[in-house]
């Protein structure tokens, strides 16, 4: 074989290894980000009662709503949206305890007053129980509700 030929032969080898990486690599970032993200909107009202608002254009999801009857925030009229699309741990209150974003809407924990929402595709979890999803549904969470931790 020739030195001309074995050039040739490495050149299209390495061609045809990068195009396919090129449509692999399209191919996955569709995938992860082909149903978006979460959208969840934080706000209290003038009196300081803190809520959440949670929706989800792909699943259909909307203006599912949390509010935490028993708290009060010195902060009053909040009103942030945070969408979950990629790695983001700062929320205007509570904390997120858990979040997987690496093939979307992925998987939010948030520790909000003591009480667990973690919003999975398949399913909503409050303070570790399953609820089917439900647009249009409220949820008033207080002090009695907090999951009993061993």
């Amino acid at each position: 074989m020739n030195r001309d030929s074995l050039g040739k032969h490495l050149g299209v080898g390495l061609a045809i290894a990068l195009v396919l990486y090129l449509v692999a690599y399209q191919w996955i970032e569709h995938r992860r980000h082909v149903n978006g993200p979460w959208h969840v909107h934080f706000q209290t009202d003038a009196s300081g009662q803190p809520s959440l608002s949670v929706s989800h254009q792909k699943l259909s999801l909307s203006n599912i709503t949390f509010v935490f009857s028993d708290q009060r925030l010195t902060q009053t009229n909040v009103a942030a949206t945070i969408v979950f699309e990629t790695p983001i741990t700062n929320v205007p209150f509570g904390k997120v305890v858990f979040l997987d974003t690496t093939f979307l809407p992925g998987t939010v924990t948030f520790e909000l007053f003591g009480h667990e929402i973690e919003l999975l595709p398949r399913t909503l979890v409050v303070n570790l129980r399953e609820i089917p999803w439900r647009s249009d549904a409220t949820f008033r969470l207080t002090e009695k509700d907090k999951p009993k931790r061993p």
